[in-house]
């Protein structure tokens, strides 16, 4: 692999790309219009923002559907063959004080005992601007035998309409505890993509990777504006990638966690891993530091505001 090249044959895709370029959509993908109106006390109230403290008692809250997410159940990839999408196996604990999604991925070495996590914003209205989280990547399964192929992936795309269709879009903080795709270890990657041909496989994208431990916490950051693609980690910039890779279509906003394969750990022997995610934000068309994130975050902590979408729709 080798980022500084403009065509790259890099992995399988994250989230529901192969089923989108299969024809299949993304799950539960519809345009909704924005779920709450404008407090001018908010601290988005000049800005176009989604804000969301993931503030749910369980996967069945009718909230997170009113709130624009869609927790995905149907069949498909990225991921084992015969695995499962179990909306079961998001939950919202506290950490810190503070409410979290948790995403559990479990699996007993078989495709059909395999059950993986995803969400996703319904609304597809998200280009340029700031996209950030916390998250908490875990390098050990919390109960079972260690080793699997893990993805802990946040991320925005939208659908590959044709192949190689040059309006293609997707842009991804993954992190694989017990690497995959051909590495050995621990490696977040950080990746911009113009397009892909499924099959057979060809790809064109520009990647950032470190190989080391991200166990724990970490503040997230990409922003998008007209000239450059910019991801930071815990406020220190980790990759820029070129213009060309800049969207030319909205998005949705997705977290997930799945396993690539069963070849890390071979064993039968139940085993199930936790991603943690505090809080998302979204920014239309402003490019903030990762401190001004934290000083949005913090603002709407401090009026106790949970949730807002004042993103409109934009083609």
């Amino acid at each position: 692999m080798n980022r500084h090249r403009s065509r790259v044959t890099f992995r399988p895709r994250t989230a529901v790309a192969i089923a989108a370029a299969a024809g299949l959509g993304f799950a539960g993908l519809a345009a909704l219009p924005a779920s709450a109106a404008p407090d001018d006390s908010s601290p988005a109230a000049a800005d176009a923002t989604l804000f969301d403290d993931f503030a749910y008692s369980g996967h069945t809250d009718p909230k997170i559907s009113e709130h624009g997410w869609s927790i995905r159940s149907d069949a498909g990839g990225p991921g084992v063959p015969g695995a499962t999408w179990a909306p079961e196996n998001i939950t919202f604990p506290t950490a810190d004080g503070n409410s979290v999604m948790n995403l559990e991925t479990s699996t007993a070495g078989t495709g059909d005992s395999t059950k993986q996590t995803e969400i996703l914003t319904k609304a597809v209205k998200f280009r340029n601007g700031t996209y950030a989280a916390r998250v908490k990547y875990a390098d050990a399964p919390k109960s079972g035998p260690d080793g699997d192929h893990l993805v802990q992936a946040f991320f925005s795309i939208n659908d590959l309409k044709a192949p190689m269709a040059d309006d293609y879009s997707e842009y991804d903080f993954e992190y694989l505890p017990n690497g995959g795709w051909g590495e050995p270890a621990n490696i977040l990657y950080t990746t911009s993509w113009e397009t892909f041909n499924p099959e057979p496989w060809e790809a064109v994208n520009q990647h950032t990777e470190v190989r080391q431990s991200y166990e724990g916490w970490h503040d997230v950051v990409f922003t998008i504006d007209d000239s450059a693609i910019k991801y930071y980690v815990d406020g220190r910039l980790f990759g820029t990638h070129d213009a060309k890779y800049l969207p030319e279509r909205p998005m949705s906003i997705n977290f997930n966690q799945w396993l690539i394969d069963l070849a890390g750990q071979p064993g039968t022997t139940p085993r199930a891993y936790d991603q943690q995610v505090d809080y998302v934000l979204h920014v239309k068309d402003q490019v903030l530091t990762p401190d001004q994130v934290k000083e949005r975050v913090g603002a709407y902590r401090g009026t106790g505001t949970t949730f807002e979408d004042t993103v409109p729709f934009t083609p």
